[in-house]
């Protein structure tokens, strides 16, 4: 099943975008193992952290989760004979708490203010999280603070840089660790040192552009605080959206483009048609559907009227 990590898909819009604007490119992530990119990382830390001793055999991984991270690392600690604990909230789709179950995970639940996505319910899951992993043969994988989480996405760098034809101007995506922008990015820039890195972060919580943090319902995104490994220098620009932008334009990926996915990809889409307008015609601006629709049928995302 590790096997099937990456190696996703990647699709020209046709229908969201406007003449005269430069070529968008999407990369399916969601046609990863458990519907998103995040089995990259997982992957990458779980293998990094037993193969120096830190995650001994039988032990267990702990982390704090929107629900995606966790996912993926109880899925690769399912394939590799691995526990996992891992703490969440009922502000993310009550379908990630039910797949990580499903892959063997313990879930623990912060309870949120009316499912609303803050600075303060990160910061409680990462407490608890980091009491936990006091437990004997536990290992704190940390996202936040774990690089070998961005060393998981080379590939996909190496992926999108061959699949674009070796013609990247621009690549947008948006940042919860920031681990996959810049993973991606130092790829990229390896190939191509004048391409464009485009942050996105949620309009209400514009941390990252200088702004104050707030409440927001873009799952995997936007924790309310500068990501500890985060280096300016990672994006040439940083794009805001909100989440009615971000469920919108998932919306319409889904109907006019039979594309499935979930809020965070709506809100690179959004970005990555800005970028578009300002390169035009003959760029390429390549971003990424994060993940799958199927995580979050029980949200208001795709709610029947």
């Amino acid at each position: 099943m590790l096997e099937s990590i990456g190696n996703t898909p990647i699709v020209e819009l046709k229908r969201v975008t406007a003449p005269g604007h430069a070529r968008v490119l999407a990369k399916l992530e969601s046609h990863n193992p458990t519907g998103s990119l995040k089995d990259r990382m997982a992957l990458s830390v779980v293998d990094q952290a037993a193969a120096s001793g830190r995650l001994a055999p039988g032990g267990t991984v702990v982390e704090y989760t929107g629900g995606s991270t966790g996912t993926s690392l109880a899925f690769v600690c399912s394939a590799r004979g691995f526990n996992t604990t891992l703490v969440s909230s009922d502000a993310f789709s009550l379908e990630k708490r039910n797949h990580m179950r499903a892959l063997g995970a313990e879930v623990i639940e912060i309870p949120s203010e009316e499912g609303q996505i803050t600075r303060d319910l990160i910061q409680s899951m990462i407490h608890r999280a980091a009491e936990l992993c006091e437990a004997p043969g536990a290992f704190y994988s940390d996202q936040f603070n774990n690089g070998d989480a961005t060393a998981g996405y080379a590939p996909l760098g190496e992926e999108i840089w061959k699949e674009a034809g070796a013609k990247v101007d621009a690549f947008v995506h948006a940042v919860g660790t920031g681990h996959s922008l810049s993973g991606v990015g130092r790829v990229l820039r390896s190939h191509h040192p004048g391409v464009r890195l485009i942050a996105v972060e949620p309009a209400e919580s514009p941390v990252l552009s200088g702004g104050t943090p707030g409440a927001h319902q873009i799952e995997g995104v936007g924790p309310g605080f500068v990501p500890p490994l985060w280096e300016a220098s990672t994006a040439d620009d940083v794009a805001c959206v909100s989440t009615l932008e971000a469920k919108a334009m998932s919306r319409r990926l889904a109907k006019e483009e039979a594309l499935f996915v979930g809020t965070s990809s709506g809100a690179n889409v959004v970005a990555a048609l800005r970028e578009a307008v300002k390169l035009g015609p003959g760029a390429t601006v390549v971003t990424l559907v994060c993940d799958s629709g199927m995580k979050y049928l029980s949200t208001d995302l795709y709610a029947s009227d």
